[in-house]
């Protein structure tokens, strides 16, 4: 019900009510209307004069925010007073109301021998049957009341949500929402909307404070100042009264951080952090104990009376939270059972022949009797068809509350309403342009591009300073993975089992900085959630996330990539001096880079982390057997030859090869040293000469024990590295890693819709 304050009553009754009366659930103050006359309405009231109301905005509403704590109740939200506004506002009404709803799904079985399975059969063998989650469901909601959704585990309440909140995909869902007559477009539902997830999905290193401060962030438009942001996060903690859990951080199973109840009501603060129009939760007292469960219903009463539409789901609620709630909607197997006020449900299931005993709490006993119903022969059909028949006689003896057009009851279009509330404070993220259509009033997203790059890049550092062990462990991983090939290869000479030496740490090498990748799959997989939470209500671009998750990725594989290529390259003895180091430090480098895109691309794909790392290691497996280490590029069968030149460590292997083996005039085998790595290599010195003196007479040319048989550039071509220069194995692997964020993009884009089928 919406609310209305009298600046010149406020000012000069002494004995006006405080804007939360605990005698009171509504709080309405009614005025007549100046010559008119028509009908507000109600869940199943309605009242002969007209109501003008308005309803505070959050933002005015958190102005009179108390430390002054009540007694007796476990609440600890602080107490909310009365606030002056001036005469002249206006009623903003916005009701949401939807209609025969309904959503069905195919379940495909298999065939099961012996025995034939009932349903329809599809082509391929596959029976399936369709089951029926939502019903012909109808109803409405208005802004200053809370509508609870309730009913049985699988009645159909988290369905209802999804199909008001827009996740469900278009098609699939049958029937009519509209907000104030006016068809309710995705895109204007995004904008003027939030969801709140069953599920907290918060990052645990950070505090409360900084959660909400990096909501304000996204959601609040750039041209808010910071302090006007860290103000309004400040009232806002007030108003979820998380003032003393402010500085703590969320925490997990590894960090001890706030209680369940407060993490539920941050949850709720980073989604009303730009004070939407329409809130939907999906059971946010769930896991919660009876006094958290009422503080957090009791901030969503406060939220709705701040002038939103409140729309949850809700298992069983208490007695002291139905004492919160507006309207209820109980749903059975996907069917209305009852829809109204908690102050009808007595005379209701009176006349349906179960009154409710008189200390009995009504919400348990309607509950009780649903499921009872349910088990028996015939269901609910006959408290659904009650139901109707209770519908539409109530309809018709108040014509003008539920049957009436919009206009006729004194309330606003869409357009009207939206720009009031704009014009009020409601809807942070701002107006574009008043005379536009509703959905193209509001902004699609708060912020600029760059300025989402800057505040998903700061989150992601604080996270990471938060989280020194793991950086710790990657430094670790790469440093011990360098000493051992260090030691392992130490200064190389340039004989021929050298050059062979040098040809195995060169693949060994290379291979591991994409291994040492892998540790980036469970970063995106363990944020997917909070991600789709936050870019399905257009916190900020996706495209976004993706600049800024490479970005903050730099920095610690440019360190990794350091570390590494000081450990191994005069400790193994490579060639090239400084200018050789610096190229050596930029292949490891795009290496990284490239391994890491590969890896982020993946964990946009795969949704779980153990079959994430089976793939990455049997991939990298196959990009190191077409390297053309184990197998030179001539020898690769024609079928197989596409994979050599997709194979991210064909690239950098042959790169360093090229870097090591580029200078002409630096020789690798002289003389006797063509007879290493064969039979004739155990024979004695003096045999080696005479054979070379009979070689040299076969081919008419002098090959004495000095002169040099093999150079660099022989090498090469032995290895079949012809392809390329050096810098371009380096921009091609650069290239790589850039081409792997573009399919990171796409897959975010096409994967994270988190809408039902």
């Amino acid at each position: 019900m919406s609310r209305v304050v009298d600046d010149d009553s406020a000012s000069s009754s002494p004995t006006l009510l405080p804007y939360f009366s605990s005698s009171n659930n509504h709080h309405t103050m009614d005025l007549e209307a100046n010559g008119g006359s028509g009908g507000g309405s109600g869940g199943g009231g309605g009242s002969s004069g007209r109501r003008v109301s308005f309803s505070p905005t959050l933002g005015q509403l958190l102005k009179r925010v108390g430390d002054v704590r009540r007694e007796g109740t476990g609440d600890e939200t602080p107490v909310h007073h009365t606030l002056a506004m001036s005469p002249e506002t206006r009623a903003l009404p916005f009701v949401l109301r939807f209609s025969e709803l309904t959503y069905n799904v195919k379940i495909q079985r298999k065939l099961r021998i012996p025995g034939v399975a009932t349903g329809e059969q599809f082509p391929g063998g596959v029976f399936s049957r369709t089951k029926t989650l939502l019903n012909d469901i109808s109803g409405e909601a208005r802004d200053g009341e809370v509508m609870a959704v309730l009913g049985a585990s699988g009645s159909g309440k988290s369905t209802l949500i999804d199909a008001l909140a827009n996740r469900i995909a278009r098609g699939s869902l049958k029937g009519k929402i509209t907000l104030n007559g006016e068809p309710l477009e995705s895109r204007l539902l995004k904008v003027i909307s939030a969801y709140v997830m069953q599920d907290d999905l918060l990052f645990p290193m950070l505090t409360v404070e900084e959660t909400l401060m990096f909501s304000a962030e996204f959601r609040l438009p750039r041209t808010l100042s910071k302090s006007k942001k860290a103000a309004r996060v400040q009232q806002l903690i007030d108003q979820l009264g998380l003032r003393n859990a402010a500085k703590t951080i969320i925490g997990d199973e590894g960090h001890r951080g706030v209680s369940g109840g407060e993490r539920r009501r941050v949850s709720i603060g980073i989604d009303i952090i730009h004070d939407p129009i329409i809130l939907f939760l999906d059971e946010p007292t769930s896991g919660l104990d009876s006094t958290s469960a009422f503080m957090v219903v009791k901030v969503l009463q406060r939220i709705a009376q701040s002038g939103s539409i409140v729309v949850m789901s809700i298992h069983q609620p208490s007695y002291r939270i139905m004492g919160l709630l507006d309207r209820l909607l109980f749903l059975s197997k996907g069917q209305t059972v009852y829809s109204g006020s908690p102050s009808d449900l007595p005379g209701y299931f009176g006349e349906f022949g179960t009154p409710i005993p008189e200390n009995e709490n009504k919400t348990e006993f309607a509950l009780d009797l649903i499921r009872e119903l349910e088990g028996s022969q015939g269901g609910t059909k006959a408290l659904v068809e009650f139901h109707k028949g209770w519908q539409m006689k109530n309809r018709s003896a108040l014509p003008n509350i539920e049957g009436a057009p919009l206009d006729s009851r004194g309330g606003l279009s869409l357009k009207e309403a939206i720009s009031a509330s704009i014009s009020r404070g409601k809807l942070v993220s701002g107006a574009t342009n008043t005379d536009a259509s509703p959905a193209s009033m509001v902004p699609t997203f708060a912020n600029p591009f760059w300025n989402e790059i800057i505040t998903l890049s700061k989150r992601s550092v604080m996270n990471s300073r938060r989280t020194p062990e793991l950086i710790g462990i990657r430094l670790g991983a790469v440093l011990v993975t360098g000493f051992i090939l260090a030691t392992m290869f130490w200064q190389l000479d340039n004989s021929p089992k050298g050059v062979q030496e040098r040809l195995g740490f060169f693949a060994f090498a290379m291979s591991t900085t994409f291994y040492t990748c892998a540790d980036a799959l469970p970063v995106f997989i363990q944020e997917r959630y909070i991600f789709m939470r936050e870019t399905n209500y257009n916190a900020y671009r996706r495209s976004s996330y993706v600049l800024s998750h490479a970005l903050t990725a730099l920095p610690s594989l440019a360190f990794l990539s350091l570390a590494f290529a000081a450990t191994t390259f005069w400790a193994v003895g490579l060639d090239g001096g400084a200018s050789g180091f610096f190229f050596y430090f930029g292949i490891i480098f795009a290496s990284f880079w490239a391994g890491n895109s590969f890896v982020s691309f993946l964990s946009g794909v795969v949704p779980h982390v153990m079959l994430g790392y089976v793939i990455v290691v049997a991939i990298l497996a196959y990009f190191l057997l077409f390297s053309g280490f184990f197998i030179n590029r001539d020898r690769i069968p024609d079928y197989w030859i596409w994979f050599h030149y997709i194979s991210l460590v064909k690239y950098p292997y042959e790169g360093v090869l090229q870097n090591e083996f580029q200078d002409p005039t630096k020789c690798f085998i002289r003389g006797v040293q063509i007879f290493d790595n064969t039979p004739l290599g155990a024979v004695p010195g003096a045999m080696k000469v005479r054979l070379l003196q009979t070689i040299s007479g076969s081919l008419g040319m002098t090959i004495t024990p000095s002169t040099c048989v093999t150079t660099g550039a022989d090498i090469l071509q032995q290895q079949g590295v012809t392809d390329l220069s050096k810098w371009g194995c380096l921009w091609v692997t650069v290239a790589w890693g850039f081409f792997f964020r573009i399919l990171f993009y796409f897959a975010l884009l096409l994967g994270s819709k988190n809408k039902r089928n």
